[in-house]
């Protein structure tokens, strides 16, 4: 049987993704709420999905086999979930179901590990809709026959969305609070944890997705400018950097991501371990 793929969203890691794919022979579509401004390899068969619309059946995705989730639940719950049309009555091929959902559902651990293991806390309304938008799945899949996963994304870095790009444009900002750290992901080893996960589905899996070295954000962007043959940005205090409320959200929780059941269980291992590799690999060209 050929595999189709249906990406809910077709943004930068769906996009890097489909890409793999096509080269491996897959048919390809997607869903965005403008198809005019999307310039995509045209082999993916584009749908217009807006909040208010509806996801219409019809022999374009009777086909589909598996499922790539990443549009961000708005206010009023889960775009695709809640609509009238019933997603599995579309879909009747439907074998695999991935959702990309946040490690922010992870809440703050000053500064600790967490695991798969670990109960979330979310402390923020976008990450309370990620976990809602994970359970209201996860029910909408019991008791069938398509494996369902759940993906938890750190910070996504890569080409075209990286330091390099925003010291360069010169938008790098270095704050400067001691003790913070973030995790963050290389987007084509999240293209690669979920192909594992494609090529052997374990029902229920929920994944982190991090590399292997949480970093404060000034020593990403010093590593940066050392590419670029810059001087990097002068450091600016926490309490004098007049952040944004989302920018502040983000420095208010500390973690360390640990990739731990993805690399049990999908026998994944991050190509870009740390911010080093992937920035060099980015600045090289790659």
């Amino acid at each position: 049987m050929s595999k189709h793929i249906l990406f809910l969203g077709i943004g930068y890691t769906a996009q890097r993704l489909a890409a793999k794919l096509l080269e491996d022979g897959w048919k390809v579509s997607g869903t965005t709420r403008n198809v005019a401004e999307k310039r995509l390899d045209p082999r993916i068969n584009l749908f217009t999905l807006h909040r208010d619309q509806q996801l219409v059946g019809d022999a374009a995705i009777s086909d589909v086999t598996h499922i790539v989730h990443s549009i961000p639940p708005a206010e009023g719950g889960d775009v695709v979930l809640h609509q009238d049309a019933d997603l599995g009555a579309l879909t009747p091929a439907l074998q695999w179901f991935g959702y990309l959902s946040t490690t922010g559902v992870y809440g703050d651990r000053k500064g600790g590990e967490v695991t798969e293991n670990a109960a979330p806390a979310p402390q923020s309304a976008r990450a309370e809709r990620r976990l809602t938008a994970e359970r209201e799945w996860r029910q909408y899949f019991q008791n069938t026959a398509v494996c369902f996963q759940i993906f938890r994304l750190a910070g996504i870095y890569g080409p075209g969305r990286n330091v390099l790009a925003q010291l360069q444009a010169g938008q790098a900002r270095i704050i400067d609070r001691p003790g913070q750290v973030f995790s963050r992901i290389h987007v084509d080893d999240i293209v690669a944890a979920v192909q594992a996960s494609i090529a052997a589905p374990k029902d229920g899996g929920i994944y982190n997705l991090a590399d292997d070295l949480p970093s404060a954000s000034g020593d990403v962007i010093r590593y940066g400018a050392h590419l670029l043959g810059i001087e990097p940005p002068a450091a600016i205090a926490f309490e004098d950097a007049d952040l944004s409320p989302m920018a502040q959200s983000f420095y208010a929780q500390c973690r360390r991501v640990i990739a731990a059941r993805t690399k049990a269980e999908l026998g994944w291992r991050p190509c870009y371990p740390s911010y080093r590799e992937g920035l060099q690999a980015i600045f090289n060209g790659c």
